[in-house]
């Protein structure tokens, strides 16, 4: 019997007509009963070796379908979904089968879950978020749970991520999941690599492409220059590189394939940042979100650690250093100070154009000399590398070796004047999405400042996407990078530099370290702030290099 979890059709249960899923809920009850009856006529044990034998297949193919079951009954928006899916998970446990438990402690390593929105208590208007979100999916994902902090956000990034992925556009379907896979590859981001190599099967993606990109087509393995520099060099892109891609004979892109392209490279870099930066926890039904052991007597046990649930620094290190509220509390109100102070200085007095090109080459400068303790090399493992080539290409500051990269001025090449119209017209709609989308993360407010109310925060907001562009060499000629190191401290600087520039490197310990009398939420807002920055930084100097060639 090599009934295996394909044979299941899961898309019945993305209807929003209640006796669809009814129907489709009672042909996978009926599907489960059968491979259960099965595996008890032929005493299959819950665990073997891989020896190739059918009954192992089959046991397998169980354990897949009984995980994908776990994360219905714990994540599907419907309730008639979840209740019948415990439900088959303990008839089956009745039986005599072992069935699997969920592993670690909800949607992100960093935030606990008590504080996270718990799907079934959402009200209206995000039930139809998450409903629409299941419907094109067929999963609510935990970065889906921990961008709900900021509903009007996450309306928008589904929005553009479904334009992205499934509807019209240049690219096939099972391109686009490829790209994804390609671009979360080149940060190690196994969460989003393990999502996209599902889906890219689920649209009918070919296998042998997932032994490694020199199985792919040729096309595809020409990208792989572009996705390498943009991940962790954008500044070095020219229009060389889009020229080679635009007349590779039968292997070329169009002008409109490579919009899409980058995109979605960009996009995914983007979202590997902040799968890492918020601590997002593998889904519920893939590698190391669930288990089929018992519980252990203590409250976790070693298969915890070693599906990289947690580490064992994270355990131990709950706050940094058990700072103390007061010094916590103290660390708040000199922020708020400082931002008071520079917004008298900003009403007294302006500083000469001279003297804001220095503060920014200084600034620039500076940022190269922020980089984390724990900076060593993260190695990545062969399942991910295989989806990229050249593992040893990552981030290198400007100066490194004496390379001299000249400051990329705004008001020369903006997204607003520039790159917004170039996406729209050779991929429609896409630069409105986008634009809407970086629009709501800079300007998103709630008047807050941990436990302050009533606060401007532009000034704070502008600081930190400034920075960000700053790393990367883009200077706004009308703002004053002095503002930069009064209002982030070092600690927050290596939690931003990290997250944007090697996010695989991010630990629970750079999370909790800065800004630690703030919420979840607002730690979550800057998450956001970071990701949209990183991304209209890396489709800025893409986009330049395609406007030159083009002209």
């Amino acid at each position: 019997m090599a009934e295996g979890e394909n044979e299941v059709r899961w898309d019945g249960l993305c209807s929003r007509d209640s006796a669809v899923r009814e129907t489709a809920l009672e042909n996978i009850r009926q599907i489960v009963l059968r491979k259960t009856e099965y595996l008890r006529s032929v005493k299959e044990p819950l665990y073997r070796p891989s020896d190739g034998l059918s009954n192992a297949v089959s046991s397998d193919g169980m354990n897949k379908l009984l995980a994908h079951l776990l994360m219905l009954s714990k994540r599907c928006p419907f309730k008639d979904v979840r209740e019948r899916s415990e439900f088959i998970l303990k008839s089956v446990e009745e039986l005599g089968i072992r069935i699997p438990r969920p592993l670690g402690h909800g949607p992100s390593r960093f935030i606990p879950e008590k504080e996270i929105l718990q799907v079934g208590s959402e009200d209206a208007q995000m039930h139809a978020v998450f409903a629409d979100s299941f419907a094109a999916l067929g999963r609510l994902d935990n970065i889906t749970l921990v961008m709900v902090f900021h509903p009007q956000y996450l309306e928008s990034f589904l929005k553009t991520q479904h334009y992205l992925l499934q509807m019209d556009g240049p690219l096939p379907l099972h391109y686009r999941h490829y790209i994804g896979i390609m671009a979360a590859a080149r940060h190690q981001c196994s969460y989003l690599v393990n999502l996209h190599v599902n889906d890219f099967l689920h649209v009918g993606g070919d296998p042998k492409w997932l032994n490694g990109l020199e199985n792919a087509p040729q096309k595809l393995q020409n990208l792989g220059e572009l996705n390498k520099v943009l991940a962790h060099r954008p500044w070095l892109i020219t229009k060389e590189h889009i020229e080679g891609l635009l007349k590779a004979e039968e292997h070329s892109w169009s002008l409109a394939e490579l919009v899409h392209a980058v995109v979605l490279l960009t996009h995914y870099h983007s979202l590997a940042s902040f799968t890492f930066g918020c601590g997002i926890s593998p889904e519920i039904h893939c590698d190391g979100g669930h288990t089929f052991r018992p519980p252990s007597v203590s409250n976790y046990c070693i298969c915890d650690i070693t599906n990289g649930n947690h580490s064992v620094d994270e355990m131990q290190v709950s706050s940094a250093g058990n700072i103390s509220v007061s010094e916590s509390f103290f660390e708040v109100e000199a922020l708020m100070e400082k931002m008071r102070q520079l917004q008298e200085c900003r009403d007294e007095e302006e500083a000469s154009q001279e003297e804001m090109a220095s503060r920014f080459e200084m600034e620039k400068n500076e940022s190269m000399l922020v980089f984390s303790s724990d900076d060593d090399e993260v190695t990545p493992a062969r399942d991910i590398s295989r989806h990229f080539e050249d593992t040893s290409y990552g981030y290198k500051d400007f100066s490194r070796h004496g390379m001299h990269v000249p400051t990329f001025r705004v008001q020369d090449y903006c997204w607003e004047d520039h790159g917004y119209s170039l996406v729209n017209r050779l991929y429609p709609d896409v630069g409105q999405l986008i634009d809407e989308k970086f629009h709501i993360a800079y300007n998103l407010t709630y008047n807050t400042m941990a436990m302050h109310k009533d606060v401007d925060t532009s000034m704070l907001r502008r600081a930190i996407w400034n920075y960000i562009h700053c790393m990367f060499g883009i200077r706004y000629d009308d703002y004053d990078y002095g503002e930069i190191n009064q209002l982030l401290d070092r600690s927050f600087k290596v939690y931003i530099k990290t997250v944007v520039c090697t996010p695989e490197k991010v630990t629970k310990r750079m999370y909790d370290s800065f800004w630690r009398q703030f919420k979840h939420s607002e730690k979550v807002h800057v998450n956001l702030l970071l990701i949209e920055a990183r991304m209209q930084a890396e489709l800025l100097y893409a986009l330049r290099a395609i406007t030159r060639y083009m002209t």
